[in-house]
């Protein structure tokens, strides 16, 4: 089964927001900067993204959409430089699943490399924002 990978990046852009604090289930994960940056972002290229809001690891990007959301999950560490890394992930693998809404199967690729493909997009354009690269294994700092 493919997996989507983590996208990591480096950018003094996204700085650790005094409200993280509390909202943190965590200590030392941040990136809330990040995933309402993402929101703005995916808005204009059409997604339909409610809200974000801190959860166990990060930030959660929630993206609607139909038959099934997807979401991008949002980590930095805290203990970083002035330049800090942070990455993100798609919430949901590309693979087949079952539909209970459609009642069969669904094909998830298209969304999930469509989705990865624009968050790419929208770091390589920013120019306050360096791509370092894609793993498939949790964030380079662990």
């Amino acid at each position: 089964m493919a997996t989507s990978p983590f996208i990591h990046i480096h950018s003094r852009k996204f700085p650790i927001q005094p409200e993280e604090a509390d909202e943190s289930v965590n200590e030392g994960i941040y990136g809330k900067a990040l995933a309402d940056y993402l929101a703005e972002q995916l808005r204009t290229r059409g997604y339909q993204v409610p809200f974000t809001c801190g959860e166990d690891w990060g930030w959660w990007v929630e993206i609607l959409g139909q038959p099934y959301s997807l979401g991008c999950c949002v980590y930095g560490a805290s203990d970083a430089d002035e330049n800090p890394e942070l990455c993100v992930k798609i919430s949901r693998d590309p693979e087949r699943k079952w539909s209970i809404l459609k009642f069969r199967m669904i094909d998830t690729h298209a969304r999930v490399g469509k989705l990865q493909e624009d968050l790419k997009a929208i770091f390589t354009a920013d120019p306050d924002v360096k791509m370092i690269g894609l793993s498939e294994e949790f964030p380079l700092w662990q």
